[in-house]
């Protein structure tokens, strides 16, 4: 049987696994700025989690992988806030961490849709929080670290999109007023939208569908049904974006693919003519009666999420050096019945904070050399049974004829004098 990965899965192979370290480490690098501290939460969920009452997202209704345990309905995480929001207060997080509460998640997300480049049905998220304050400079500065993170990958060719969705008073005005706007055109709108007009009408705005469809331009805009205070809001958020030098360009169709999204929406997104349908980077908001939800308090949140594996494809487009080699710095050769001496000479190697490799077999010389140039080795060491008597070694920079021949104790520094010349 010639087995192969799920449809919508892929493995991530050795010369591939670089490409990931080197995001994985940008990650870690920028989260530790900001003070964010990781959370890991479990790859599946009471699917009550996750499929709360009247929500209209695609997520929830069409693309949730959902299974029965006994009694227990589960369902594989689609997305990282959910999880560790429920975190946040089943263990009460806020009563012991300082206020805003900074996490950051990264891992595997499940959504049975279409695979098509960029979009799997097993992807990797990586995912804020920045849970306690509510505060148009905190958005900003949420915006800010994912725009790091796009930047330290070398990616260049982007944009902000952002828009307010309001407070809830604002809000509930702007579902009547769409409710009101498309009622006669509800044979017009596909199956989806039918259940969206119910359940949360700003979600048309939004369908992939629909949204080329004459009468979609003429919806009311959401900017003239917010009050005051949520106008007054997004006004100081953009003010932060500017003190920062972010561009941004507000977009009043955004409205995000999740319910419970208020206030503040963003999208960055790619600007390359090759992006196409794929074009978002990440995008999140912020989210005022998520936390009590749970059974947390009344607290307000931020976060976004990023696709990674859209990030590492763009990343590769524009040129990203990946730093991703593993290259050997020494490979050491032996000749004759020597191998256990060789296995000896490898290991002090490494142990010195070397990366080194090794013939353990009796192989030519000629074999080894070659096995010495596959590995990208900077430097030879030979080692034959007249230099175990000795307790010497030869050393020879790669593609160079001259060798030395040293003690063996003496290696590790003479290779360390090599490297800083």
């Amino acid at each position: 049987m010639n087995y192969q990965t799920p449809r919508g899965t892929y493995d991530i192979l050795p010369e591939e696994a670089g490409r990931w370290h080197d995001l994985e480490r940008v990650i870690r690098e920028k989260t530790k700025l900001y003070r964010y501290r990781e959370i890991r939460t479990p790859y599946f969920e009471d699917t009550a989690v996750f499929k709360r009452e009247n929500d209209s997202s695609d997520m929830v209704n069409k693309e949730m992988y959902t299974f029965q345990m006994g009694s227990d309905s589960l369902t594989l995480r689609p997305e990282g806030t959910a999880g560790v929001i429920r975190a946040f207060d089943q263990h009460k997080l806020y009563g012991s961490m300082e206020m805003p509460a900074k996490l950051y998640y990264v891992g595997a997300m499940f959504r049975h849709e279409r695979p098509q480049k960029g979009r799997q049905r097993q992807f990797t998220q990586f995912g804020v929080e920045n849970i306690g304050v509510k505060s148009p400079q905190i958005d900003a500065e949420t915006i800010a670290l994912g725009c790091d993170i796009v930047k330290a990958m070398d990616i260049s060719s982007v944009k902000v999109l952002i828009n307010t969705l309001g407070d809830e008073e604002s809000r509930a005005a702007y579902r009547k007023a769409l409710q009101e706007y498309f009622a006669p055109h509800l044979d017009e709108l596909c199956g989806d939208c039918h259940r969206r007009f119910e359940q949360n009408p700003l979600r048309i705005l939004d369908c992939k569908v629909d949204h080329e469809k004459e009468f979609m331009k003429g919806a009311p805009r959401l900017s003239e049904y917010l009050n005051e205070e949520s106008r007054n809001y997004f006004d100081e958020v953009l003010r932060s974006l500017d003190s920062l030098g972010i561009p941004y360009e507000i977009d009043e169709r955004l409205v995000r693919g999740l319910d419970y999204y208020t206030h503040t929406v963003f999208e960055v997104v790619s600007t390359r003519p090759d992006s196409g349908a794929q074009a978002t980077i990440f995008g999140g908001g912020r989210y005022d009666n998520f936390v009590s939800y749970y059974g947390g308090p009344d607290m307000s949140g931020i976060g976004f999420a990023i696709g990674m594996e859209r990030l590492l494809q763009l990343a590769a487009d524009e040129g990203h050096d990946f730093n991703d080699k593993d290259d050997a710095e020494v490979y050491v050769i032996g000749l004759g019945n020597v191998s256990g001496e060789v296995l000896k000479t490898v290991q002090e190697l490494r142990a010195a904070g070397i990366a080194a490799e090794a013939g353990l077999t009796q192989r030519s010389l000629k074999a080894q050399f070659k096995s010495a140039d596959r590995c990208g080795a900077k430097y030879i060491v030979i080692i034959g049974e007249e230099e175990v008597k000795n307790q010497t070694v030869n050393l020879k920079k790669s593609g160079e004829k001259e060798q030395v021949s040293i003690k063996g104790s003496e290696l590790v520094s003479k290779l360390k004098e090599w490297s800083e010349q």
